[in-house]
């Protein structure tokens, strides 16, 4: 579940780049937290 999301974010991330340069800072925003909360749960040890 986590990886789908952050497969997501990624797409999003790299079409505001391309199309959408306002919304691209917003969306990096979100990659970034959700790598974030990835690397906490792997850390952690636990799994969604």
């Amino acid at each position: 579940m986590l990886f789908t999301i952050a497969a997501v974010l990624l797409a999003l991330w790299l079409l505001g780049f391309i199309v959408f340069k306002v919304s691209g800072a917003l969306i990096h925003l979100l990659l970034v937290i959700a790598v974030i909360v990835g690397l906490v749960q792997l850390f952690r040890g636990r799994r969604m």
